[in-house]
C-alpha cells in the first residue's frame, strides 16, 4: 500500500468514526503517523506523495550493486549488506538502520523475498568483567574461485561480558594441538586469560564427564595445568550455558562467511581478522548497546596476565608457501628463494625486535629469507638474490654470437650498443643475428660488421640488410674473372661496391608532364 492509498483508507475509518488509537491498531501504524496524514488535505497529501517519489537516496548510487546481492543470494541479511558495503567502500558513512530500510525496500520492490529462522533464548545476567570466556566449534562448506567447494573448520572465542570475540580458521580438522594453539592465540587476542572458560563436550578435550567429574584429554589437561583455568562442559546446543558464542559462530556463518569467496587459509584468516575489526567488534552489539571493542578496554584490565602469552608472542608463525614462492603475512607478500614451493611447502615466520621478518625452515632452523617488515598493504616486498638470474642465458648468447666474429671484441662492442639501444628487446635483436650467422660466410659477416659500425647502423634488422647486399653483390661480381680481380683489390673497402655507391636513375621532368598530358 502507498502513501496516498493509505491516506485514503484513513480518512475513510475517520468518517466510519473510528479513533485514532483504533485506526492505528487496526492499520499497525503509529498514532503520529494517523495524526500526519489527517493534518494534510488531498491535494496536500498528492503533492507530498510526488515528492517523496521523486526524492532520490543516499544507496541509489549502490543500488544496482544491493539489487545483485540480493539477487544472487536472496538470504542475505541487511546486516551482511551494510558489512559488505563497508568492506568495498572504506569511506562509507550510511548508518546501518538506513541500510536496513534500503534494503526492505529493495526486496519489496522487487519481490525477493527473505526467509527469517527464529530461536527461542532466555536473558540472563552478564558474569563480572574477566570472569568467562565461551568456546565453540564450526564448519562451513565455501567455493573457491574455480567455484568448488571447500570445506573449513573454525573455533570461536567470546569474552560473555563485553562480547569481545576471536574467530581462528583452519582448512583441515582440529587436532587438540591445534586447540591448544588457538587457545594461545584468543589468550593474545584478550590481552589474558579469564578465570573460567565454557566448553561443549567435545572429544578433542573432554575424555568422559560424570555428573561433574571431568576427564581430559592428556595434551589438554596439560595445558589447563599451565594456565590455571577452571573448565566448565555445558550440554550441546544449550542456550542457557552458552548462548552467547553459540550466537556468534551463527553470526560468523551469516555475516563473514556466506556468499565470499575462498583463496587461501593465510588470507581467510586475515580478511576475518579485519571482520573482526570492522563488525565483529566494532559493531555495536544489540544486547548490550554498546561496540565490544570499546567495553573490552575496561574488561581486558581484569583478565590474568600469564607468561604463556609472553611466550607465544615470542614463538614462531607457520604459514604455507604460495605457488609465487611468496609467504604472506600482515597482507604482504614476502619472497623467499626460487624453489621453495616444492622443497618447503611449510615455512616458520618470525618477527624480530628490529622489525625483521626471519623465514625459516621449522624442522632444521635454515633461514631462508630476512626482509623489513612493511607497515603497507598489498605490497611485494622481495629480496634482489631470490630473482631468477635472467641474465646468465643472455651473457652466454652473447658470447655464443661474438664467436663466430674474425674480431670477437668489436663484435661484442657492437652487441654492446644493441643492448644500450633496446634493452628490452636484445634477445630479439641477437636471435636476428644469429639467423644471419647460420646462413653466411664469416668474410661477410665480418665486413657487414665493420660498414654497420662505420655508418651507425645500430640495429639487427640493419645488419641483416647489410648481410643480404652483400651476398646479392658478391654474386653478381663472381660471374667474371676481370669481377673476381676486381673484388679483391677492393675488398678491403666495402664502400667501393658499385651497389652501396650507386645511384637511383632520375627522369627529366617534361616525361612525367607528357605522360600525364596523354591521361585524359
Amino acid at each position: 500500500m502507498d502513501k496516498f492509498e493509505m491516506y485514503i483508507e484513513i480518512r475513510g475509518l475517520i468518517n466510519q468514526k473510528y479513533s485514532v488509537s483504533a485506526i492505528a491498531r487496526k492499520m499497525k501504524i503509529s498514532r503520529n503517523t494517523v495524526y500526519k496524514y489527517l493534518q494534510k488535505t488531498p491535494d496536500e497529501m498528492a503533492e507530498w506523495t510526488a515528492a517523496t517519489m521523486a526524492r532520490t537516496k543516499k544507496l541509489d548510487i549502490h543500488k544496482e550493486l544491493i539489487l545483485n546481492w540480493l539477487r544472487e543470494y536472496p538470504d542475505m541479511t541487511a546486516a551482511q549488506v551494510y558489512d559488505w558495503l563497508k568492506e568495498k567502500f572504506p569511506t562509507f558513512k550510511v548508518g546501518e538502520s538506513t541500510v536496513r530500510n534500503y534494503v526492505k525496500d529493495i526486496r519489496a520492490e522487487f519481490s525477493i523475498p527473505k526467509e527469517v529462522n527464529k530461536r527461542e533464548y532466555e536473558a540472563i545476567p552478564d558474569p563480572p568483567m574477566g570472569e568467562q570466556i565461551q568456546a565453540d566449534f564450526g564448519f562451513v562448506t565455501v567455493r573457491n574461485k574455480a567455484g568448488k567447494p571447500v570445506k573449513l573448520m573454525f573455533i570461536v572465542f567470546v569474552l560473555a561480558h563485553s562480547r569481545f570475540k576471536y574467530v581462528w580458521f583452519q582448512n583441515r580438522p582440529f587436532t587438540t594441538k591445534d586447540v591448544v594453539e588457538a587457545h594461545k592465540k584468543a589468550f593474545i587476542a584478550f590481552s589474558g586469560v579469564s578465570k573460567e572458560i565454557v566448553y561443549d563436550q567435545d572429544r578433542l578435550l573432554v575424555v568422559a564427564e560424570n555428573e561433574g567429574d571431568i576427564l581430559l584429554t592428556e595434551e589438554f589437561q596439560q595445558f589447563v595445568n599451565e594456565v590455571e583455568f577452571k573448565v566448565v562442559l555445558c550440554r550441546k546446543a544449550d542456550p542457557e550455558s552458552k548462548g552467547r558464542v553459540e550466537n556468534v559462530v551463527g553470526f560468523v556463518k551469516k555475516n563473514f562467511v556466506q556468499h565470499r569467496i575462498y583463496h587461501n587459509i593465510d588470507s581467510w584468516n586475515e580478511q576475518c581478522q579485519h571482520w573482526l575489526d570492522r563488525t565483529g567488534n566494532g559493531k555495536v552489539h544489540n544486547g548490550t548497546k554498546r561496540r565490544p571493542a570499546d567495553v573490552f578496554l575496561l574488561e581486558k584490565q581484569h583478565m590474568r596476565q600469564v607468561n604463556l602469552l609472553k611466550q607465544n608472542i615470542k614463538s614462531s608463525i607457520t604459514r604455507s608457501v604460495r605457488k609465487d614462492n611468496t609467504v604472506l603475512f600482515h597482507s604482504n607478500r614476502y619472497t623467499v628463494p626460487l624453489g621453495t614451493f616444492h622443497k618447503y611447502p611449510e615455512v616458520q615466520l618470525k618477527p624480530s625486535k628490529e622489525n625483521k621478518l626471519i623465514i625459516f625452515v621449522k624442522d632444521t632452523g635454515e633461514i631462508l629469507a630476512v626482509h623489513s617488515i612493511s607497515q603497507d598493504k598489498g605490497q611485494l616486498i622481495r629480496n634482489t638474490s631470490h630473482q631468477r638470474d635472467r641474465s646468465k642465458g643472455l651473457t652466454e648468447l652473447k658470447d655464443s654470437i661474438s664467436s663466430h666474429f674474425t674480431d670477437p671484441e668489436r663484435a661484442k662492442m657492437y652487441i654492446q650498443e644493441l643492448q644500450r639501444k633496446y634493452p628490452r628487446y636484445v634477445r630479439d635483436q641477437l636471435s636476428i643475428i644469429k639467423k644471419c650467422i647460420d646462413v653466411s660466410a664469416v668474410d661477410v659477416l665480418d665486413d657487414s660488421l665493420v660498414l654497420c659500425m662505420e655508418r651507425n647502423l645500430y640495429s639487427a634488422n640493419d645488419f641483416r640488410d647489410v648481410v643480404q647486399l652483400l651476398k646479392r653483390q658478391r654474386q653478381v661480381n663472381m660471374n667474371s674473372p676481370s669481377a673476381i680481380a676486381e673484388y679483391q683489390s677492393t675488398s678491403a673497402d666495402v664502400e667501393t661496391l658499385p651497389l652501396l655507391s650507386a645511384e637511383a636513375k632520375h627522369r627529366p621532368l617534361n616525361q612525367y608532364v607528357a605522360i600525364m598530358e596523354g591521361i585524359k
